[in-house]
């Protein structure tokens, strides 16, 4: 059984998880910050012979760094959600239903070779490892893989920039 989908979603809930928690934490900071620069503030105004410009609420970074600390926490909380909803989209491998029996002496021998190779690798490969395996070229492996398709012998599903090739 394919557990990257499980991993996937583990990983997708501890990144959403720690970008909440860095939101909150960041916003607890922030709170902070304004009120100590609104003091800050308060303080320069009262006191005679000082402008706003020499406040040093007006000069402190904290602001940025608060607002890169955000930023962060943000495209945290986007790829936790992505890698979640990334596993949604990934089909279970179903390999634990019977497959139906196929009389391989009625395939040609390109089909058996590959029909063949499928048996041996518990019934799924990547149709980039039957092409290393067979030898055969990938116009060659797509003609072959179109006709067992057509015959319900397997089916391909798409796997990032692959297919995986199942028997049925």
């Amino acid at each position: 059984m394919d557990k990257r989908p499980l991993l996937l979603r583990i990983v997708g809930v501890i990144l959403i998880v720690l970008a909440i928690a860095l939101i909150l934490i960041l916003s607890l900071v922030k709170q902070q910050n304004d009120k100590e620069g609104a003091f800050l503030c308060k303080m320069v105004a009262n006191t005679p012979g000082m402008s706003m410009d020499q406040c040093p609420a007006h000069q402190d970074p904290t602001s940025w760094l608060l607002l890169i600390g955000f930023s962060i926490a943000f495209i945290v909380l986007a790829s936790g959600i992505l890698l979640i909803l990334l596993t949604f989209s990934m089909q279970p491998l179903n390999t634990d239903t019977p497959r139906q029996t196929v009389d391989s002496s009625k395939l040609d021998e390109d089909s058996r070779k590959v029909y063949d190779l499928l048996v041996q690798k518990e019934g799924s490969m990547y149709q980039n490892d039957l092409i290393k395996e067979t030898g055969f070229s990938k116009v060659h492996i797509t003609r072959v893989l179109d006709k067992l398709e057509a015959s319900k012998i397997l089916e391909r599903r798409r796997r990032g920039m692959s297919n995986i090739v199942i028997l049925r």
